[in-house]
Parts: C-alpha cells; sequence; structure tokens
C-alpha cells in the first residue's frame, strides 16, 4: 500500500513539471522574442487568442498566444505553414 501512494506521487511530481518542459519558446520573429511587447493589450479580453503569422530562417509560421490577466501574451502553439521549395 505504502509503495503505490510512493508510486503515485512520484507520477504526480513528474506530471506537475510537464508543462514547463514542454514549453514552446519564442523565436526571432515571435511578438514575444526578446521579452514581453511593450505595449499591453487593453482591449482584447482576458484568455482571448492572438495570432501571428511570420517568415524567419526559409519558412512562414503562424502562432497562437493567449492573454494572460496581467495582459502578457503567452505563446502557446506555432506551426510551419509553408515549406520551402528547394527542387
Amino acid at each position: 500500500m505504502i509503495m503505490k501512494k510512493v508510486i503515485a506521487a512520484a507520477v504526480l511530481a513528474a506530471l506537475a513539471g510537464a508543462p514547463a518542459a514542454f514549453a514552446i519558446e519564442p523565436i526571432p520573429g515571435s511578438i514575444t522574442y526578446g521579452g514581453q511587447p511593450r505595449t499591453k493589450l487593453q482591449k482584447a479580453p482576458v484568455g482571448s487568442p492572438v495570432f501571428h503569422q511570420f517568415y524567419s530562417g526559409g519558412y512562414d509560421y503562424r502562432e497562437i498566444y493567449r492573454i494572460q490577466p496581467d495582459r502578457s501574451l503567452k505563446l502557446l502553439d506555432r506551426h510551419i505553414i509553408q515549406v520551402p521549395n528547394d527542387r
């Protein structure tokens, strides 16, 4: 019984740290590359998505951010939307 509790606690501890380990990092061209933008999004509701499309390193990217309660942006997802044709 004690062993099951120890294993369950270890699994919960590992899962608690997982989101930070898999966080998407900004790249050149991202809105939050180099820190949060100086201007705050005042009119958009907290929790609303912000979409950003940019070109960097030969690829077109689309990112999705969420407006946080402190009006900062949290990067949620990034996709390459066009792969260069090198043929």
